[in-house]
């Protein structure tokens, strides 16, 4: 029987750490397999999935543009990819497709880990953005059990639908109304790209946000964006989105090449590392 093999779908994809973090595993496990890019343009999408089986895949991550498509293709999907109608994980089994969207766990898990005490009294979180990256956290922070997670987007009526995933949590509100929900906020996340290396920072004022709170981001490049600087400034604890890459990575691994993985200090230097090389 050949090693198992896997990949991560993109278009494009070449950015993607995720062969790096795989590969990684792999070796320190001592286990056979492999696991690489996979650019794959959104026409050719639905015919790369179909075809896995044939070309020795067990399955693999889907990134941007690609995971609603994948949801679509799936046979058996988990609560989190069925409510968010998203996948981030595929895998094969028996011949059927199974999806999984893990980008919530890996959310969760990096703030448990980097933040331990993080929820305060899990009063109030507070989302900016409301893109598919904010979905994720949205949903997430609604099964942690937030009395209230305030989606704030500069859009008001994609702020009230991705509300709705945190259920009866969920309120939105428009970016001018930051103000409102600050003061109160035991999280703040910044789910936009803005901040992103090549991009413009996010321009938000938090002289509002108490020291009791934990500010987190979802960029990881670079790892201290202007967000989280000007929380640190502030006196609260940040956390950056590297480890939310690394912990979302652990459940597809271990599907594919039966193992569960372990996110050590050793991983995050290494991509820490590849960072920093590509950015000098």
């Amino acid at each position: 029987m050949s090693a198992p093999r896997a990949c991560v779908l993109g278009w494009p994809v070449r950015q993607s750490r995720s062969p790096m973090i795989h590969g990684h595993w792999l070796t320190t496990l001592g286990l056979p397999g492999s696991y690489e890019h996979a650019e794959v343009a959104p026409e050719d999408f639905e015919a790369f999935v179909r075809a896995f089986a044939a070309n020795g895949f067990v399955g693999g991550n889907v990134t941007a543009p690609h995971k609603e498509a994948a949801f679509a293709l799936v046979d058996e999907a988990d609560g989190e990819a069925g409510a968010l109608r998203a996948v981030n994980t595929l895998w094969l089994d028996g011949g059927r497709l199974h999806g999984a969207n893990t980008d919530g766990f890996g959310f969760l898990t990096n703030l448990d880990e980097a933040a331990p005490g993080w929820e305060g009294e899990r009063q109030t979180a507070v989302v900016i953005g409301a893109g598919g990256a904010g979905r994720s956290v949205v949903h997430a922070l609604g099964r942690r059990g937030f009395d209230r997670v305030a989606v704030v987007n500069r859009t008001r009526d994609k702020a009230e639908a991705v509300a709705a995933l945190a259920g009866r949590a969920g309120r939105a509100f428009g970016f001018d109304e930051l103000w409102r929900v600050l003061p109160d906020a035991d999280l703040v996340v910044n789910a936009t790209s803005l901040g992103m290396a090549g991009k413009g920072a996010l321009e938000v004022h938090l002289g509002e946000l108490p020291e009791r709170a934990v500010a987190t981001d979802l960029i990881y490049v670079p790892l201290e964006t202007p967000f989280l600087r000007d929380a640190k400034a502030r006196g609260v604890r940040t956390v950056d989105g590297l480890g939310m890459l690394l912990h979302q990575a652990v459940p597809g691994f271990e599907r594919w090449f039966g193992a569960r993985p372990e996110v050590t200090p050793e991983l995050r230097a290494r991509v820490v590392a590849d960072i920093a090389g590509v950015a000098a």
